[in-house]
């Protein structure tokens, strides 16, 4: 795989927002959680903006296990993370597993055992969790995978393990979740559990710690499961981390502090940041999520003096929100659709698209996809008219749960359902 390089471009005369520097053959990877900038923005034209169980469903793959991990692709494979329950037994030992698919036919092409997790000894998970639910991260022909408390590990692309790191003990509230991001020689992700909440840096190439900086804070619950974004402010690489109680800035070499954000009481944070019109979207997590607009050009705590604008109307627990232009995208757990000016949070429209929702959107040029729980998306234009495109309902996966969100990648969509991963292309 082709080294991610962060490049800024101009926002601003201040603000830069970084994004990976892609050649064309790179264009159709997708090698982390929400894609190659991390938002969940696709350059890809002739996606399908219908399908069905009859329609441009190109193969729906059965996945051994369980996971909610997202699908990334490169260079013409799917790779997976997923926990299979050993003896059968839900609640008890799971396998560990990372997988390595065609994308052309589904085929899978090998999996490998990373951990064995003892079901006497793991905490207990949320319902709508999984033992396999952070994304992995595709890196110069390595794939990291995460299991949060479990541990973390690199494989080359033949399924060997380079190495493995489960020296990171944490008591863990509902399992895993956030995503690890790769910042030069670095892979870094949140450890936000019932206690002492902190990120962590690890040496790519070697699995060793090379900076922990805890998070400071108090509160009555302190897990957390979001994913960090990297982004550039006058030339400097900043890691923005959410957790419970303040979303903060950390120096990517060596994680210290540079600036907080306090949203006193917010707890379980999921969405995982977006940099966009020189401002940072924070959604603050349960149990009555905030979206904060943040300049993030300071230094300490910039509770008071760094929030442009905020809003608690309509404003998701799980699924992160999208930027598409100078417009604002989300969707609330609950189905509720919103489109919002980015600079100023003035309100274009608020609609009600029905079911509920944990995956986080994606654009794709003009197009945005909302995937429900249930199978079922909905696409619709971007734009400050509500222009819905087509409900999609996929029947073969009919009470299968979809809380993975999308990849892109040779001109496909791939999409991770409970027990398949499916192709969906245009025909």
């Amino acid at each position: 795989m082709n080294a991610l390089l962060y490049q800024g471009f101009a926002l601003s005369l201040i603000f830069l927002a970084a994004l990976p520097h892609l050649d064309a053959a790179a264009e159709v990877d997708w090698p982390e959680f929400r894609g190659p900038t991390g938002q969940g923005i696709s350059d890809t034209t002739g996606l399908p903006i219908r399908w069905s169980g009859t329609e441009n469903l190109t193969w729906m793959q059965p996945v051994p296990g369980k996971g909610w991990s997202s699908p990334v692709y490169q260079s013409g494979r799917i790779y997976l993370t997923t926990a299979v329950a050993l003896d059968g037994d839900v609640d008890g030992d799971q396998s560990l597993r990372a997988l390595c698919l065609n994308g052309r036919t589904g085929r899978i092409l090998w999996q490998r055992e990373v951990f064995t997790q003892d079901g006497d000894m793991a905490p207990s998970i949320q319902s709508k969790n999984s033992h396999a639910s952070p994304t992995p991260v595709l890196h110069a022909g390595k794939m990291y995978v995460h299991f949060g408390h479990q541990g973390t590990a690199c494989l080359d692309f033949s399924g060997n393990v380079i190495w493995r790191n489960q020296d990171y003990h944490y008591a863990p509230r509902h399992g895993n979740g956030g995503s690890p991001i790769i910042v030069d020689d670095l892979l870094i992700f949140s450890c936000d559990g019932e206690s002492d909440p902190f990120v962590v840096a690890l040496d790519r190439h070697t699995g060793l710690q090379r900076w922990r900086t805890n998070r400071n804070v108090e509160g009555v619950r302190l897990f957390s499961f979001s994913t960090p974004l990297l982004i550039q402010v006058q030339g400097r690489p900043l890691v923005i981390s959410p957790g419970s109680e303040i979303v903060g800035a950390y120096d990517s070499q060596t994680g210290k502090e540079v600036w907080r954000i306090r949203y006193a009481g917010g707890y379980s944070v999921v969405p995982r940041p977006v940099f966009a019109r020189g401002l940072i979207f924070v959604c603050s997590g349960y149990d009555s999520p905030t979206l904060y607009a943040i300049r993030p050009d300071g230094v300490g705590d910039v509770t008071h003096t760094h929030v442009a604008w905020s809003t608690n109307r309509g404003v998701p627990h799980n699924p992160s929100v999208l930027v598409a232009g100078n417009e604002l995208y989300m969707v609330s757990d609950s189905g509720v659709a919103t489109c919002l000016d980015a600079k100023s949070g003035k309100n274009y429209w608020t609609r009600r698209l029905g079911g509920e929702f944990s995956a986080s959107p994606m654009l794709a040029k003009h197009v945005i996809y909302f995937q429900d729980e249930n199978g079922t998306a909905h696409v619709i234009e971007a734009g400050r008219q509500f222009k819905l495109l087509a409900t999609n309902k996929l029947e073969n996966i009919s009470g299968e749960r979809t809380f993975a969100s999308y990849a892109v990648g040779d001109g496909a969509l791939f999409l991770r359902s409970e027990k398949h991963l499916l192709r969906i292309e245009s025909q």
